[in-house]
């Protein structure tokens, strides 16, 4: 296969570690060196492989992660390399012994080639934007989990509120709850 790339990097992302491997080729025709280290995933251990990829003159980085890993090390590295996430489906290794050390050699390896397929990732603006509008969701969800619980909790009492108004939680239904919860009648 042709290098496409020669200082590449395959990065291994976890929760408290991540592993990077270097390959450079030194010349054509040549075999690459290979360099690898772990680095803790504090921003100290993101700096210091921004640092660390910098003095092998890397171009392109690729790294494999689930969840939401990935953010901080792309945010770190993204002025200044070119960067590839790529999904763990996509680039999985063959079975076998398999290590941190293995899997961020075999990233460095596909991106060397160019066989790392990138998923899609958005704009810094519209991964806020995303963000925000998720976390609207889950707030919006968990508001109607409290309102069925009341609801279920007055239904419980005896209370069928719903029999004469079609929303509870309206002007008037909210009236009618705050004069029995002070007694009125």
């Amino acid at each position: 296969m042709d290098i496409l790339v020669d200082s590449c990097a395959g990065i291994d992302i976890y929760q408290k570690i991540m592993v990077a491997c270097v390959l450079k080729t030194p010349s054509k025709g040549t075999r690459p060196k290979k360099f690898i280290k772990s680095f803790a995933s504090t921003t100290s251990g993101l700096l210091q492989m921004h640092d660390w990829l910098k003095s092998h003159h890397c171009t392109v980085v690729s790294m494999e992660s689930t969840g939401v890993y990935w953010k901080p090390v792309w945010h770190i590295l993204q002025d200044d390399f070119e960067l590839i996430l790529a999904n763990p489906r996509m680039i999985k290794n063959v079975p076998g012994r398999k290590t941190d050390m293995k899997d961020a050699e075999w990233i460095a390896k596909l991106t060397r080639v160019g066989l790392v397929p990138p998923s899609f990732v958005p704009p810094e603006p519209i991964q806020d934007l995303r963000d925000l509008t998720r976390h609207r969701k889950h707030l919006t969800e968990d508001l109607t989990k409290e309102k069925n619980r009341a609801h279920k909790v007055l239904q419980h009492a005896g209370i069928k509120l719903t029999t004469y108004i079609r929303d509870i939680y309206g002007a008037s239904g909210r009236n009618l709850l705050d004069s029995i919860v002070n007694g009125k009648s």
